[in-house]
């Protein structure tokens, strides 16, 4: 089963293939502490540099070049020219200040209020788009699993949708949502962990969530 987590928005033509990661568009997020002038402000970590680093863990993927990406909807007018899954990210926070990015399939549910108890959590809401400059060096819009390469504090915890690793390949943002890059379920685990973010991988999705997460 192929799966590809993005945003799309054009059409298909307009896509070219490159060497470059790509990412699933799908962030729901408060923006209104967004400081202005950071749209301006450069990555800490560029698309460039972050394919580099997979490939020196000789992780292989392709990247497809596109408009910008904002939204789910924007990326379902292009998926016929992109194989695999859609997923959306959620990057949240619980009253302990613990902050959580959570990836599944673009149509799983996620309901706070429950989602919370499963992954051990209380609380739970979406942070704000400062929060998510400081501790995934990305904007709204761009969240991805990749973005953890800039958290090297290691504040941030994973959360996967055990169904979305069943499909093959798995696309994502490269750390900008004008590209989509492909990549096998198994080396995005690689990547998580090489990072040092082990992953909780969650089945929930199509009911409310009552089961206890595992880790990967």
């Amino acid at each position: 089963m192929q799966a590809s987590c993005f945003t799309f928005l054009g059409r298909p033509d307009r896509f070219s293939r490159t060497n470059v990661s790509g990412a699933a568009k799908d962030d729901s997020m408060d923006t209104r502490d967004t400081p202005e002038g950071r749209a301006e402000e450069p990555l800490p970590t560029s698309p460039e540099q972050l394919l580099e680093h997979l490939a020196a863990l000789g992780i292989r993927t392709v990247t497809h070049r596109h408009p910008p990406l904002h939204t789910v909807e924007e990326s379902k007018a292009l998926r016929g020219a992109l194989p695999g899954g859609h997923c959306k990210n959620l990057f949240l926070k619980d009253k302990k200040e613990q902050h959580w990015l959570v990836v599944a399939l673009e149509d799983a549910r996620v309901e706070l209020n429950r989602f919370d108890k499963v992954i051990g959590s209380a609380r739970l809401s979406f942070a704000s788009a400062d929060r998510l400059w400081r501790h995934l060096g990305v904007r709204p819009g761009s969240v991805t699993p990749f973005s953890v390469v800039n958290d090297r504090e290691r504040r941030v915890r994973v959360v996967l949708q055990e169904q979305m690793l069943a499909h093959d390949p798995l696309n994502y943002h490269p750390l900008l949502n004008d590209r989509t890059t492909a990549i096998a379920a198994a080396d995005l685990l690689r990547f998580l962990r090489a990072s040092g973010h082990e992953p909780l991988i969650v089945p929930f999705g199509e009911e409310p969530p009552d089961s206890q997460p595992t880790l990967a």
